[in-house]
């Protein structure tokens, strides 16, 4: 145990930075700033100005779209985790290419397979995330259905449909965030199959991306106030 110590604390950086990122993100002051959060905002926008109109095909379509992007990540997340898959059985080939390179990165075989399995379980939560949200949209979908006629968009049941309806669009926008954002630190973790020390900088580097597309992108800016 004592010679995988470097390993223990490049994983332990890399599952604390998710955890405070996501956190920050999401329960915090300074994440209510947030591209995200910004986001949020239209779609409340959105329900309210259905409303006002008696047709809304176009909505429907429009909420197809994005269902339609959620089954394509789920689906990723599924073939990703079987590559993992098929990356954990093939152990011996895998650490017979590492020792073939000039400079010798294998590991031994039970850190391997653990670095497979850790990736595998990446990936399980992104296809769980996804499938959930595709399932929110499925409810909102049958929301929007439901919504009362533009005839009657100034009356308490409409007001109660809105806020109902926004708060599951955004429950489903908030999980698809989190399916996408193990899809990028998965990215980050594959450092570890070449050593900690790159696990370290993969890690900040996924951290450093993210950050600043929720923050300093100039989609932020253009959504701005």
């Amino acid at each position: 145990m004592s010679g995988y110590w470097i390993d223990i604390l490049a994983v332990g950086f890399f599952a604390l930075e998710w955890t405070v990122y996501a956190v920050t993100l999401e329960h915090s002051a300074y994440g209510r700033d947030s591209l995200s959060a910004r986001m949020h905002i239209y779609r409340e926008v959105w329900i309210r100005r259905m409303l006002d109109r008696e047709t809304r095909m176009v909505d429907m379509q429009m909420l197809a779209s994005l269902q339609n992007g959620t089954a394509f990540f789920a689906s990723t997340s599924l073939f990703a985790a079987g590559g993992a898959l098929a990356l954990l059985r093939s152990t011996s080939e895998a650490l017979a290419v590492l020792r073939a390179l000039p400079i010798d990165l294998s590991p031994s075989p039970a850190l391997w397979e653990l670095k497979c399995v850790g990736l595998i379980l990446i990936f399980i939560y992104a296809f769980f995330k996804f499938a959930w949200t595709y399932r929110l949209f499925n409810y909102v979908a049958i929301l929007l259905g439901a919504m009362p006629p533009a005839a009657r968009r100034d009356t308490p049941e409409a007001e109660a449909h809105v806020i109902r309806t926004t708060r599951l669009f955004e429950a489903a926008g908030r999980h698809f965030n989190r399916g996408q954002r193990a899809f990028f630190f998965a990215l980050g973790y594959l450092g570890w199959f070449v050593s900690p020390w790159v696990l370290f900088a993969t890690t900040a580097a996924v951290v450093i991306v993210i950050w600043r597309r929720q923050f300093a992108s100039s989609a932020w800016r253009a959504m701005g106030s």
